[in-house]
């Protein structure tokens, strides 16, 4: 059976799908300097060689971790957006999207950060000690730099991967760039169309955001 494509009811609703768009761009935005914000400060709890840490954080962490890192990211909206009215706290569709994104990366993101902290031969920051560098010194200069050097093509994955993921985000009303496909495809009855374009959008950003990354890890990180 042969389709005929038509584009034209999908293309005249694109102030839908540039509001869907930037949406998501504002998602991933914020999404990812927090999370990796979240991320980093959980990868410095987790991490045995930085020395000591409260043996209550490391477990709080530890336990944040392996609780995002084993449930869907569906189900962590949900909680937050339907389930946290119970206990009456009550968020917006939008704030719901960022918090579920950034609770999301910060979890994934302190697992890859900790593999690279992991990897700093024990010498680099012994030789900090000796220079009187303090513990966040050492962090910030010695041990943070080379680890996300080492790291950042599985960081850069792991925020597409985000990225992609908040297309969940429209089955709570936030109008991102799948719930506009998704009201574009209700309004013209055009769903074929409607999610063919939606996914080259998806495919477009997804590589516009890789080589962005790529070039902010080798402006920023490479030879530091």
């Amino acid at each position: 059976m042969l389709i005929a494509l038509d584009f034209s009811a999908v293309f005249a609703s694109w102030p839908l799908l540039v509001r869907g768009v930037a949406w998501t761009i504002a998602l991933t935005i914020v999404g990812t300097v927090l999370g990796l914000l979240l991320g980093t400060a959980c990868a410095w709890a987790r991490a045995r060689n930085l020395g000591h840490r409260p043996t209550a954080l490391r477990w709080a962490v530890a336990s944040y971790v392996e609780l995002v890192r084993n449930t869907p990211f569906i189900v962590q909206l949900f909680f937050l957006f339907f389930g946290l009215p119970a206990l009456g706290l009550k968020l917006s569709p939008e704030f719901a999207s960022v918090l579920a994104m950034v609770i999301n990366l910060g979890a994934y993101s302190a697992e890859i950060i900790r593999a690279g902290i992991e990897a700093t031969p024990r010498g680099q920051i012994e030789a900090a000690h000796s220079l009187a560098l303090t513990p966040g010194q050492t962090f910030r200069r010695v041990v943070l730099p080379p680890a996300l050097q080492k790291v950042w093509p599985a960081m850069v994955s792991q925020i597409i991967i985000v990225m992609l993921g908040s297309a969940v985000c429209g089955q709570i009303s936030t109008p991102e760039l799948s719930y506009a496909a998704n009201l574009i495809s209700s309004n013209t009855f055009r769903a074929f169309e409607a999610f063919i374009l939606a996914t080259a959008v998806y495919l477009v950003l997804s590589m516009l955001t890789r080589r962005l990354l790529m070039w902010v890890g080798a402006r920023f990180l490479v030879g530091r």
